[in-house]
């Protein structure tokens, strides 16, 4: 017997109706509706009219330790460099408690929206010590079960210009933490600090998510250094990169002879929107620019691109919802996806393209996929992305975490 089945329900990726069985977790029936085998017994059933059953959304970049930092500082960042002075000045009392408070609330919100995995950036420098660490190792451990959490050794204070912070970061790993982050724009050296990240991830066998190239400056190009020392390490598949936006103020041939370099890297890109957008630009006194990275020129070239929400509420971002499908809308509309196939790519960003990201096995709605699940009601696939539906149910491994999210835009 089945634990559960999803009958005549629709997918994000097409347009026909299903049967989708549960069973210990994993989901290990997939039929089109009608394919003339009879429906086994489940103990429970769902009815799929109207309803579309989506992967669970992966939310591929996110600084919980910075959430609602708006509320202890309402000051709005006059751009990147003041977004990290304010950020700087608060971080010298952030407290274990107060980090894991603010980041519970996201977690939280993110679970009812329907976010199954999710990537964190975790600060790590002399100032904030490991508290950071500390308490985001806590949340994995605790929230487990409804969220698995992947925690980035993020130096965001830069790593020589403040002595310490490698040591940190090392012994960060040696904690739990799984990824190796760095910044090398907010350092001395960019080729030291990538040697340095990289380095870091050899030793220990962990993936590299890098915060890079964020400006709108079409010289600044330390991704195609990252592309290179991808290569050479053979870390293909390996290494992801968020912001990228100055690639976007690149002349359109040479971001196509960029873009190639990308994709031989095999560099998992990650757009950040709501960032990108609010940062970028500010020097423009006309036709500014938009910010982001060019996502359909890199998607041509055969890179993976994805999105994540970054910043909940803070310098860096002052709005947020927790919500990956509002910065799917939020892309859609900016880097202008709006025929069918195109939002379909946006629900692929959230989803598959994500979890292809952050390295996820066994995800999406096959046979032999974790029972990862987000119940939504929708009539169309595109409809999904536009409307952002009320998420009906959210399982984890096949079993129930949450359900009829209709007021949770309230915080």
């Amino acid at each position: 017997m089945l634990d559960l089945l999803f009958h005549n329900i629709g997918i994000s990726t097409g347009s026909g109706r299903y049967d989708i069985g549960v069973k210990d977790g994993l989901i290990i029936r997939f039929e089109p509706v009608g394919a003339g085998e009879e429906l086994p017994p489940a103990q429970e059933t769902i009815a799929g009219e109207g309803r579309i059953l989506l992967p669970g959304l992966v939310e591929a970049h996110i600084h919980l330790d910075k959430a609602f930092l708006t509320e202890k500082s309402p000051v709005a960042a006059g751009g990147l460099a003041e977004a990290i002075a304010v950020t700087r000045a608060l971080k010298s009392h952030y407290t274990y408690e107060d980090i894991s408070s603010r980041a519970t609330r996201v977690l939280e919100r993110s679970a009812r929206f329907g976010v199954t995995s999710m990537r964190c950036q975790v600060e790590v420098d002399p100032i904030i010590g490991l508290q950071a660490m500390e308490a985001t190792l806590a949340l994995k451990e605790k929230w487990r079960d409804t969220i698995d959490l992947q925690l980035v050794v993020f130096p965001q204070e830069g790593i020589m210009q403040r002595p310490g912070t490698a040591e940190l970061m090392e012994e960060s790993l040696r904690m739990g933490a799984d990824v190796v982050g760095g910044i090398p724009y907010n350092d001395c050296s960019a080729n030291d600090h990538l040697k340095i990240v990289f380095d870091l991830a050899e030793k220990y066998g962990k993936p590299v998510d890098l915060h890079i190239d964020f400006s709108d400056n079409p010289n600044e190009l330390n991704i195609l250094m990252v592309a290179d020392e991808t290569i050479n390490r053979g870390y293909q598949g390996r290494v992801a990169a968020g912001h990228v936006t100055s690639l976007g103020s690149v002349a359109r041939d040479h971001a196509l002879q960029y873009a190639e370099k990308l994709a031989e890297a095999d560099l998992q890109i990650i757009c950040l929107p709501a960032t990108d957008l609010y940062l970028g630009g500010r020097q423009d006194e006309q036709a500014a620019r938009r910010g982001l990275t060019p996502v359909k020129l890199l998607q041509a070239a055969g890179v993976n691109v994805t999105m994540g929400t970054n910043n909940i509420r803070n310098a860096f971002t002052p709005y947020g919802t927790c919500d990956p499908l509002d910065i799917a809308l939020l892309l859609a509309n900016t880097a202008q996806f709006g025929t069918t196939v195109e939002l379909a790519k946006i629900m692929e960003m959230a989803t598959s393209h994500a979890a292809r990201a952050l390295g996820l096995a066994q995800y999406g709605i096959s046979v032999g996929a974790n029972a990862d699940l987000v119940l939504v009601q929708a009539d169309r696939a595109e409809d999904v992305i536009i409307d952002r539906p009320p998420r009906l149910g959210v399982w984890k491994n096949g079993k129930k975490k949450s359900e009829m999210v209709v007021e949770a835009r309230r915080f």
